[in-house]
């Protein structure tokens, strides 16, 4: 890929990023942190790998996506927004009685998965990988569950399932933004050596930084060649990353930011957006 094309994807990151703290702000509800951390993941895969028509959402061949750790919607919804899904004002409707939701629901264009309770999601996507092989479909499944999640059970039941299967066109990313809502994950209940152990469970690991846009995208396309195993790309990120007081804060994993924090928030949003002009 070209160096404008990563360009253009680090702008429409940081754009994810901002709606993310527009949306949480305004309803002064949601989870910024997660959100921050995943953006440049939705970024790569929104705006370059995903096969996905906004215009018809629900093509039998297109690929799939589940936002496993389905509490970090605010950068969901500015993706799909973003996308063409539907219209960008209705962001303005987060946390909203009849409007989006804190968790995806399948209601609106271009959600696959309702994101509710942590570890459903992998499962999820195991269905719908093992679907695909069954009616013999091009597509591909993206699945994206967080570190605190991966303390879950049901998410190493799910991994040994779709090893077992052999599902080669799932694509697990694991935004290791290393902090939950209580704190370090590492503290709380630590999850590595996490690219060993989902090595020892049968998938071809990738490990990167989640935040190098470049590498990304390598280890997207590079996810596409692997035959006979699932691929985990563990994606080492930082919590609230590009909000200096968020980062690595557990306190806004599920907090909104105030009025005086929303103003230093954008202004250092807005700073990184000048400096990719």
């Amino acid at each position: 890929m070209d160096s404008k094309k990563i360009l253009e994807l680090k702008r429409i990151a940081n754009d994810i990023r901002k709606e993310s703290i527009i949306m949480t702000h305004r309803a002064q509800s949601g989870h910024p942190g997660g959100s921050l951390s995943e953006a440049d993941i939705l970024a790569a895969l929104y705006f370059y790998k995903l096969r996905i028509n906004p215009k018809n959402p629900k093509d039998e061949n297109r690929d799939r996506f589940v936002l496993s750790k389905g509490h970090a919607s605010p950068g969901y919804y500015a993706a799909l927004a973003m996308r063409g899904f539907f219209p960008k004002k209705e962001l303005e409707t987060f946390r909203k009685l009849g409007g989006l939701q804190g968790h995806p629901e399948l209601k609106h264009a271009g959600v696959d998965f309702a994101g509710g309770s942590l570890g459903q999601g992998i499962c999820f996507a195991n269905g719908l990988a093992l679907a695909g092989k069954l009616d013999k479909k091009s597509y591909r499944v993206y699945a994206v569950i967080g570190d605190g999640e991966a303390q879950e059970g049901a998410v190493w039941e799910a991994a040994l399932a779709a090893a077992y299967h052999r599902l080669d066109n799932l694509v697990v990313i694991l935004d290791k933004n290393q902090v939950q809502e209580t704190g370090k994950t590492a503290d709380v209940m630590n999850i590595d050596p996490a690219a060993a152990k989902w090595k020892a469970f049968g998938f071809e690991v990738l490990e990167i930084d989640g935040h190098d846009t470049k590498q990304i995208v390598e280890a997207l396309d590079r996810a596409e060649s692997v035959k006979g195993k699932p691929v985990m790309i563990v994606a080492n990120t930082i919590k609230g990353k590009g909000v200096s007081f968020m980062e690595l804060n557990y306190k806004f994993h599920g907090k909104a930011p105030d009025d005086e924090q929303f103003r230093k928030a954008m202004e250092e949003l807005e700073k990184i957006e000048g400096s990719l002009n």
